[in-house]
């Protein structure tokens, strides 16, 4: 005979006698308490004595196989010829030589400057233009969008590019992942979005007082907001070319205070603050790539993330549900931006001004957590629908994502050492492929850029 069914045969008794007693809000603080301790000594994991996350060091095999084109002896010569470069260290006699990020970095410079121009050792940069900002956005939980995020700004750096890493999520999982800490709601994005609401009302308030009108309350929030400056609340992580504007719980004030603020002075564009404030500072020079890891909801700091975005990344799962929530969250995206389109444009034609459209360089899904031997079927009939827009690649599960989770690292802040090489290079390769597939999306959107910019040289200098 087979087993009963679990939920059969269910004791009242027994059941009430295993009941924890009711909670009150106090309980939830003890919770949150405990999760607090739990978060912090998970996070403490891959702390230096000082309590600062380190990030480990790369072998000649990793550096010469992931990160720099290079064969390993003709690398290994390189060093011996160039005794000012770094040479490494060996934890044992004989070893192999390990190197800092920042190290490879400068040996990266090196062969670019010196090596074959028929190497990629830098990075593709068009001069003269902007950083890229990419948001990676879905409001489905659970689709891998942090660690999409996380692991695109990750490949970024390994590949020589600068990167600014923005955390839109109150949760801060982002900023975790990066050993953050952030005191309050000063330290995030919210004085940017201050300021530009302050910087908007004091010219709005001008306007009154010109007309001879009262002028609408600016308060000492927003005074001390026309004070900060992107730099003020931009971290060091520890990667050395990776910068951080963190969160924590408070950043989901935000939700509630722009709404506010917007119904105080209508004429506010409340979806520029984000993008206006990294415009307007040299951040957009600073930095080759921003990263915007925005919120699992359509509220209004996503909103900021989106709008301020060059390209769009939607990070997707190979399932019925997930697949619906996203044409959902489309739908959603379409409903908000045409309906921001519309109420300006109707003022802009009255007046003779050019009208708003929202454009973006890319919108691209990708397919995350994807496992072939169950979601291949899926994973064809969402891209027989979607095409071009569904990235033919597919982000693997596999078991090295699930332990570099478990000790709150990034794929590559594993140290393979502790996998056989096989299985690290299978581990990593999924992620490699994600970032191939948006570095081929970069390039042609610099390149496209490149070539209008240049094609504008030469019409202005015929005229």
């Amino acid at each position: 005979m087979t087993d009963s069914p679990p939920y059969f045969n269910i004791s009242p008794d027994k059941a009430h006698a295993e009941l924890p007693p009711p909670m009150d809000t106090a309980a939830l603080l003890g919770i949150a308490q405990a999760c607090n301790q739990g978060r912090n000594d998970l996070a403490g994991r891959g702390l230096d004595e000082s309590g600062a996350r380190h990030l480990r060091s790369f072998s000649t095999w990793e550096i010469t196989k992931y990160l720099i084109p290079v064969a390993p002896a003709h690398f290994r010569r390189v060093l011996r010829q160039n005794p000012e470069l770094p040479q490494g260290i060996s934890e044992t006699e004989g070893g192999a030589k390990w190197f800092t990020l920042d190290e490879v970095l400068r040996l990266r410079a090196h062969f670019g400057q010196e090596g074959s121009k028929a190497k990629e050792y830098l990075p593709y940069r068009p001069k003269g233009l902007p950083a890229k900002i990419v948001a990676v956005a879905n409001f489905k939980g659970g689709v891998g969008k942090t660690s999409t995020c996380a692991h695109l700004a990750m490949s970024a750096a390994l590949d020589g590019y600068k990167v600014l890493v923005v955390d839109l999520d109150s949760q801060g999982s982002m900023s975790s992942i990066f050993g953050a800490r952030v005191d309050d709601e000063w330290q995030t994005v919210f004085p940017l979005l201050a300021k530009h609401y302050a910087t908007h009302l004091r010219a709005e308030n001008q306007r009154r007082l010109d007309r001879g009108e009262a002028p609408l309350p600016f308060d000492d929030i927003l005074t001390e907001a026309l004070k900060v400056t992107p730099g003020d609340i931009i971290q060091k992580t520890h990667w050395p070319n990776i910068d951080l504007i963190g969160a924590q719980l408070n950043l989901y004030w935000s939700e509630f205070q722009i709404p506010v603020w917007r119904m105080a002075a209508r004429s506010w564009k409340l979806w520029d603050a984000l993008g206006d404030a990294l415009a307007e500072s040299a951040v957009l020079e600073e930095y080759d790539l921003i990263f915007l890891d925005t919120p699992p909801a359509l509220g209004y700091l996503t909103i900021n993330g989106l709008s301020a975005a060059d390209i769009l990344l939607v990070p997707v799962g190979a399932s019925f549900v997930e697949f619906d929530s996203t044409g959902r969250f489309f739908d959603m995206l379409h409903a908000t931006f045409s309906s921001i389109e519309e109420g300006e444009n109707m003022a802009a034609r009255a007046l003779g001004r050019e009208e708003l459209a929202f454009e973006w360089d890319a919108v691209q899904t990708v397919i995350t957590r994807f496992d072939a031997s169950q979601q291949s079927e899926m994973a064809s009939l969402m891209q027989s629908y979607m095409g071009r827009t569904l990235s033919p690649f597919r982000q693997d599960f596999t078991a090295l994502i699930g332990q570099a989770g478990e000790s709150v690292n990034g794929i590559y802040e594993a140290d393979y050492r502790d996998f056989n090489r096989d299985t690290y290079a299978r581990g990593r390769a999924t992620f490699d492929e994600t970032y191939a597939a948006f570095k081929r999306l970069l390039y042609g959107i610099w390149r496209r850029d490149e070539l209008a910019q240049a094609a504008g040289a030469t019409e202005t200098a015929a005229e």
